[in-house]
């Protein structure tokens, strides 16, 4: 069987306070119909990365609700990951060339996940995220001469605006026998893209978080002088995994340009990997080698002690949060800092653009020239920064928390299974 992955029990109604008994209640009434359904989100890692979170709230929050739901994670070895890497890459736009080995390589372990994936029975829902796992369904069917019980839904989670045409001609195929597409932008469509009913589903953080709770001022601080950074100097911070989608470089290429106006500013770049990337550990070296002479910059990896309280104080004690990718599916790290009411500065790319309305709960910017003065502007401006982390928390509490997202999903089971409220 496939590795089932154990998450803690979550109450819907811790969030009362937050999102209100309404939307609670909401909720509960668009579950009632679904009781009981058996649900399987299926992804590659455990830990790291924005999809492992989600999965770490929604899937026990379903089953508060009465869905009996479940995690599982691929099986897979260093030869599959670099080739999913590969895949990821190619299917975000990256030059690359899937070569016929490569492909193999996919089909073989995806063929390995289907056959354990067999013996875990028949589900009512089950949600493949990514292109990692994309092949199970397609060669369930092909093994077994029939369409599968259960609906299939493909959620995928990168930014498709560009794909590199083989990459997707080879997944397409793959893909194309899923009842559902759920895509966290609707840019993200494939004209193509035959079959699978499309929906458009952005992700959404868990306020309750160890990641995104409120933390008190001597906590943060105690945290920001153990890896030496000084709560007396403004900081900007960056968090992100270690890929080179989230060009830590031009970061500090931008940093290097604002010091000789603000010499006393730090930076603070934190990151880890995840267990189906393994660009990440090169990715950090080639960032600590870049950074060497340019500044008091702090680089921290985040399998080395730096967990969630961490990255939470960092970005709770910011004076601007920078979010600088080339490309983005989402960037659930925009909306956590949005949440702690940071003023944020982000590339204008991909599922970026969702969260940030420029110059009204953030700033978008895409030249090195526009990146430097806005961080100049709200280094100097503390009243404006107030401002946009107050408007940026309100959109969050509006559109990106995770009850939104569970909702999302709830009211998609039930159109595709014809299921009505008795």
């Amino acid at each position: 069987m496939t590795e089932c992955v154990l998450t803690q029990e979550r109450a819907l109604s811790d969030y009362t306070s937050i999102v209100g008994e309404e939307a609670i209640q909401e909720l509960r009434q668009l579950a009632k119909p679904l009781c009981g359904a058996r649900v399987l989100h299926l992804n590659a890692t455990a830990a790291g990365g924005g999809v492992a979170e989600l999965l770490t709230a929604l899937v026990p929050l379903m089953c508060d609700l009465g869905l009996n739901a479940e995690w599982r994670i691929l099986q897979g070895a260093d030869e599959f990951y670099k080739v999913t890497k590969a895949m990821h890459n190619g299917l975000q736009g990256m030059p690359l060339q899937l070569k016929p080995d490569m492909k193999e390589t996919w089909l073989k372990y995806s063929s390995l996940n289907a056959d354990l994936l067999g013996h875990n029975g028949i589900y009512d829902f089950v949600v493949v995220h990514d292109p990692q796992p994309a092949g199970v369904l397609w060669l369930l069917r092909q093994r077994n001469g029939h369409r599968n019980p259960g609906i299939w839904i493909w959620r995928c989670h990168l930014d498709l605006s560009t794909p590199r045409p083989d990459a997707w001609e080879f997944l397409k195929p793959y893909v194309g026998v899923y009842d559902a597409a759920i895509f966290s932008k609707r840019d993200y469509f494939q004209k193509d893209f035959q079959g699978p009913r499309c929906f458009e589903v952005p992700p959404g953080m868990d306020p309750l978080s160890t990641k995104n709770r409120l933390l008190d001022d001597e906590e943060v601080r105690s945290i920001l002088l153990r890896y030496g950074i000084d709560p007396g100097r403004p900081f900007i911070c960056k968090v992100s995994r270690f890929d080179p989608w989230k060009d830590f470089q031009g970061v500090i290429d931008i940093y290097d340009l604002l010091r000789r106006e603000f010499p006393e500013v730090q930076l603070v770049l934190v990151g880890g990997g995840a267990g189906d990337d393994p660009e990440a550990w090169s990715c950090y070296q080639r960032t600590v080698a870049y950074a060497q002479g340019k500044g008091d910059i702090h680089i921290l990896w985040g399998q080395s002690g730096v967990s969630s309280p961490e990255l939470n104080a960092f970005q709770q004690a910011a004076s601007v949060v920078v979010q600088k990718s080339i490309r983005e599916g989402f960037g659930l790290v925009v909306a956590e800092a949005l949440w702690k009411s940071r003023p944020v500065v982000a590339s204008d790319v991909g599922g970026i653009a969702l969260q940030i309305s420029h110059r009204k709960t953030g700033y978008l910017v895409r030249s090195v020239n526009e990146w430097v003065e806005a961080i100049t502007y709200l280094l100097q401006n503390s009243e404006a920064s107030a401002r946009l982390g107050r408007a940026g928390r309100d959109l969050v509490q509006e559109r990106f928390l995770i009850t939104r997202y569970l909702r999302d999903y709830l009211k998609i089971f039930r159109t595709l299974s014809g299921r009505v409220q008795r």
